[in-house]
């Protein structure tokens, strides 16, 4: 199913397996999460589900908006997500005003994908951007050991390519990581236990939706075909035979001249 939620980022924790090994797990709060709108291909073109998540003044919220949320019956949220689906058939039993559960559309065990904006760091130079590396601190080099150096070029093309890598914005990036593992699924509190790392601090929105390359099934183990379909057992070589003795004299053989 391409229906995702939109959570937000609680903080991390530990759970304790069976086994008694100890998993760190990043808890994702996927409550609330309110169907403002259901598009079709008939109406709109496409089929997607709109959803709103969190709260929101009604200050805050413009005529339009204002107008659309109250034809669904609906509270405004800080977040409004529009989810495409891949088949109408995907709707089911969804309806206008109603509340998506977590255990909809997530089982333990499921790899899921967890879309978010990275932790902002503000400027950085190239060493801690891009990882490069300083200058020599040997005799001549005055205050350059940090810099990334000459960026120019020659006369021809004489400007500095688009794309450069230099000093700038660190972080606060649209990350999407891709095949975390749901561990456990508080249905009582509508909170997601994913074991690996999620993108962002504690108290960022993040968007989970089930995994795009890592929903394979298992390989199984082919049976061997019968003979009537070509594939009988191969026969066993035949044993090496015993080696010839070789011819006594006498028998068969030419007589020595003297």
């Amino acid at each position: 199913m391409t229906i995702g939620l939109v959570g937000r980022k609680v903080g991390m924790t530990r759970v304790f397996t069976d086994d008694g090994v100890t998993l760190p797990v990043t808890v994702l709060d996927v409550s609330d999460n309110r169907i403002t709108q259901i598009k079709t291909a008939e109406k709109d073109g496409y089929a997607a589900v709109q959803v709103a998540f969190g709260k929101r003044r009604a200050t805050r919220v413009n005529k339009a908006l204002a107008g659309h949320l109250a034809k669904a019956a609906v509270e405004a949220g800080h977040v409004l997500k529009e989810f495409r689906l891949a088949k109408p058939e995907e709707l089911g039993e969804l309806k206008v005003g109603a509340k998506i559960q977590a255990q909809q559309l997530f089982k333990v065990g499921q790899l899921v994908d967890v879309q978010g904006f990275t932790i902002g760091k503000g400027f950085a130079g190239v060493i801690k951007r891009h990882h490069f590396g300083g200058q020599n601190a040997s005799h001549g080099n005055s205050i350059s050991h940090r810099v990334p150096g000459s960026t120019g070029q020659n006369q021809s093309p004489s400007h500095v390519f688009k794309g450069k890598r230099m000093p700038g914005h660190l972080g606060d990036a649209r990350r999407t990581i891709p095949n975390l593992q749901i561990v456990r699924i508080d249905e009582a509190r509508q909170l997601l236990l994913i074991k690996g790392s999620v993108p962002g601090s504690s108290g960022h929105d993040v968007v989970v939706r089930l995994a795009v390359k890592g929903q394979r099934a298992p390989v199984k183990a082919q049976a061997p075909k019968p003979a009537a379909q070509g594939g009988a057992p191969r026969q066993a070589k035949p044993a090496a035979q015993p080696a010839k003795p070789a011819a006594q004299p006498g028998k068969g053989a030419a007589p020595a001249k003297g």
